[in-house]
C-alpha cells in the first residue's frame, strides 16, 4: 500500500537503491527495552571488546559500505572512504573519551568512609540521523550510548536509510545484541513517535534547528529525560590582514562547498575586509570554475556530488533568487548543470547592502559576502546571528585572533583553517541555536552517562553527639 515503505534513490542517477517497509515503533522501543538492563550489566571491557570487533567489521566491509554511503548521498567516493574510516576510529576515540569523562574515582572521606564516584546509563537512548553523514554522525551517539551501557533504537533519515542500515548490520555482526541495538526505518512520523514515546530515556539528535527547537519544546516537560540536540550553522569566515590571497581563497572555497556545503559546520558567510574584496572574490571565483562536479565515482574524481535531492537544489534556487530580491548582487550564479538531477554549482551573492540578511542555514553552496571597513565591524557581523556553531578568521596577525577568539560566539574557533573538518578528538557542539550545550564528538560519553555518588563505610558505626536527651 502507498506510503508503507521508504525508498531510497541515487541523488546522482535517480536509480533506485534499497527499499524496506516501515518499521514499528512500539515494537522496536520494547525490545530494546528488554534487552539494555543485561548488556548495561556486562562488564565495561566485554562492551569495549564488543565495539572493537565493530570497527573490524566495519574495516573488513569499508569498500562496500563507502560505494553505499556515496551512491546513497552523491558524496564522491574519496570522501564516503574518509567518512567509513572515521566510523571506524570512532571506537577507541569513545573508550578513551569515555575513560577521561566519566571514569571511576575514589576520594578519600573523614572516619575511614570513602567517597565513589561512578557512571549509570540512561537506559534507552533514540538515536535520530542526518542524511549528510548518515554513518559518522549516528555512530557518533551510538558507539558512546552503548559502550555506557544503554541500548539504542536508532532511526537514520528517511533519505539516507540504507546506509543507516548498513551501520547496525555491522553492529550485529559484531557480536552487539541485536536487542540492544533497534533499526527503525520511517518518515517524520515514525520520527516524532520515536521522540515522544515513553519508552525511551532520551533523545540524541543530529539535524536542522527548526526540528531541534521542536523537540527542545516537546522535552521541556520531561526533566527526566536527557536531550542531546547537535544543529545547524550560519557560520561565518573572516579574511583580514593576509597577504596570501591564494591560500584565503582555498579556504574559502573548501568552508563553504566540500560536501555540497552539506555541512553543518560550513561556512554560510564570507565577512571580508573591503581593501581585499575585489582579489580574494577575483581568486574565489577562478578556483570555483575550476572544481569538478560529478557523479560520486567518476574520473578525474569530482570535488563535489550533487545536493541530496532535487526538493533540496529546488530550494537552493528558490533561496538564491530571494537573496537577490532583498538586495543581492549575484557574483556567481547557482546553476542546475544536469536537468532532473540535483546537481547545483557553487553560487556567490554580495549582500552588504541587502535591504535585510536572513539569519537562516542554506543547506547547499550557497556563499554570501559582506564587505566590512574595521575588524570590529567584521566581529559584529559575524555575531549577527541566532547560531553559534563554528567561526574561521584567515589572517596572518595573532592580535587579530586573539580579539577574534575573545569576542566570537561560536563552539569551534579556527584560525587560518577551514570552518568545517572537525576532530573527533575534541568536543563538538555549539551555542544559540546550534544546539543545547550537550556537545557531541570526543565529550558525547557526557550525556550517555549520569554520574552517581556514594558515601561508603565498610561497617555502619553512627553517633548523634547533639541535641539528644541524656538517656
Amino acid at each position: 500500500m502507498p506510503g508503507s515503505e521508504i525508498i531510497s534513490t541515487e541523488p546522482a542517477t535517480g536509480a533506485v537503491l534499497w527499499r524496506q517497509a516501515i518499521g514499528d515503533v512500539d515494537a522496536e522501543v520494547a525490545k530494546a527495552r528488554e534487552s539494555w538492563a543485561e548488556w548495561a550489566a556486562r562488564p565495561f571491557a566485554y562492551r569495549v571488546e564488543a565495539l572493537r570487533r565493530y570497527a573490524n567489521v566495519v574495516r573488513q566491509k569499508s569498500d562496500a559500505f563507502a560505494d553505499l554511503i556515496a551512491r546513497e548521498t552523491g558524496k564522491p567516493i574519496w570522501e564516503a572512504r574518509t567518512e567509513v574510516e572515521t566510523v571506524i576510529a570512532k571506537v577507541d576515540l569513545s573508550v578513551t573519551a569515555f575513560s577521561e569523562r566519566t571514569g571511576q574515582r575514589r576520594i578519600d572521606a573523614p572516619m575511614n568512609t570513602r567517597l565513589a564516584l561512578r557512571h549509570k546509563p540512561h537506559g534507552v537512548l533514540a538515536v535520530l540521523g542526518p542524511y549528510n553523514f548518515p554513518a559518522h554522525l549516528p555512530n557518533g551517539h551510538i558507539v558512546p550510548a552503548l559502550l555506557a551501557g544503554n541500548a539504542v533504537v536508532f532511526k537514520p533519515s528517511e533519505k539516507t536509510p540504507a546506509s543507516g542500515a548498513f551501520l547496525v548490520e555491522c553492529l550485529h555482526a559484531a557480536g552487539v545484541p541485536e536487542g540492544c541495538v533497534r533499526l527503525l526505518i520511517g518518515g517524520p512520523d515514525e520520527g516524532k513517535a520515536l521522540a515522544g514515546h515513553d519508552g525511551i530515556d532520551g533523545l540524541l539528535f543530529t539535524g536542522s534547528a527548526r526540528t531541534g527547537i521542536a523537540l527542545n519544546r516537546a522535552f521541556a516537560s520531561k526533566p527526566e529525560k536527557i536531550l542531546a540536540l547537535e544543529m545547524g550553522g550560519n557560520n561565518p569566515i573572516l579574511v583580514w590582514s593576509t597577504p596570501d590571497i591564494y591560500s584565503a581563497a582555498v579556504l574559502v572555497v573548501q568552508s563553504a562547498f566540500t560536501s555540497a556545503g552539506q555541512r553543518c559546520t560550513a561556512a554560510r558567510r564570507l565577512i571580508v575586509d573591503e581593501t581585499l574584496y575585489e582579489p580574494l572574490i577575483g581568486e574565489v571565483n577562478k578556483l570555483i570554475g575550476r572544481l569538478i562536479i560529478g557523479e560520486p565515482h567518476a574520473d578525474p574524481q569530482p570535488f563535489m556530488g550533487p545536493v541530496i535531492d532535487n526538493d533540496t537544489a529546488d530550494l537552493l534556487t528558490e533561496s538564491f533568487l530571494e537573496l537577490s530580491f532583498l538586495g543581492g548582487r549575484a557574483l556567481r550564479h547557482i546553476e542546475r548543470p544536469i536537468e532532473g538531477r540535483p546537481f547545483v554549482t557553487p553560487a556567490m551573492i554580495d549582500m552588504t547592502d541587502a535591504r535585510e540578511r536572513p539569519d537562516v542555514e542554506l543547506f547547499g553552496p550557497i556563499l554570501q559576502v559582506i564587505r566590512a571597513k574595521t575588524f570590529e565591524d567584521a566581529i559584529a557581523e559575524a555575531n549577527n546571528t541566532r547560531y553559534g556553531l563554528s567561526a574561521s578568521l584567515v589572517s596572518q596577525d595573532p592580535k587579530l585572533y586573539d580579539q577574534f577568539w575573545a569576542n566570537i560566539r561560536a563552539g569551534i574557533v579556527n584560525w587560518n583553517r577551514p570552518t568545517n573538518g572537525a576532530s573527533s578528538s575534541a568536543p563538538f557542539g555549539g551555542i544559540g541555536w546550534s544546539g543545547n550545550h550537550r556537545p557531541s564528538a570526543f565529550y558525547a560519553a557526557d550525556y550517555c552517562a549520569y554520574p552517581v555518588v556514594s558515601s561508603e563505610a565498610d561497617q555502619a558505626r553512627a553517633s548523634i553527639g547533639v541535641g539528644i536527651r541524656d538517656g
